[in-house]
């Protein structure tokens, strides 16, 4: 499965004034309408993440390039991954789960097994640099929430995972 995040917008999704280079932003996923929707914001705009934030994290506004889409660092993804695990909350479950999934692809999480208790399966995990373990609950996603999801996030965060 390949995610794909939107880029960064060219202006704060507060003020509407236009980011410039160097510039520090801040930018949320939010679940807004059943869609998982990117906001970017500058520093005069940022009154900290929305309630419904599935994610956030901060960024300096680089150079513009033509080159095209830029690759995904796994390292950065991973470092994100475990603060997201550190700090869950259930609105942030699902794009936990897909994360993880991401990086067992990509060979940075390694499945080690499954447990089950009486309401849910949970995922084992391990980082391939030696991470400690990390039980991810199962979100139990039919293909079509999972075409969903991973559509979501390509047009909505990802650039390229290749």
């Amino acid at each position: 499965m390949d995610y794909h995040l939107k880029p960064l917008g060219k202006s704060c999704s507060a003020t509407g004034k236009e980011f410039v280079l160097g510039e520090t932003v801040h930018s949320v996923i939010i679940e807004q309408n059943g869609q998982l929707v990117r906001l970017d914001y500058s520093q005069a705009g940022w009154t900290g993440p929305p309630e419904s934030a599935v994610g956030e994290w901060k960024l300096q506004v680089p150079e513009s390039t033509t080159q095209g889409p830029k690759k995904i660092d796994p390292e950065g993804l991973m470092q994100y991954f475990e603060q997201l695990y550190e700090t869950p909350n259930q609105t942030q479950e699902k794009f936990l789960y897909v994360l993880a999934l991401f990086l067992v692809q990509k060979r940075r999480l390694k499945l080690d097994g499954s447990r089950k208790d009486d309401s849910a399966s949970y995922l084992q995990l391990t980082g391939t640099h030696g991470e400690g373990s990390f039980e991810i609950r199962d979100q139990d996603l039919d293909a079509s929430e999972v075409e969903q999801l991973q559509q979501q996030l390509n047009t909505q965060f990802l650039e390229d995972w290749e």
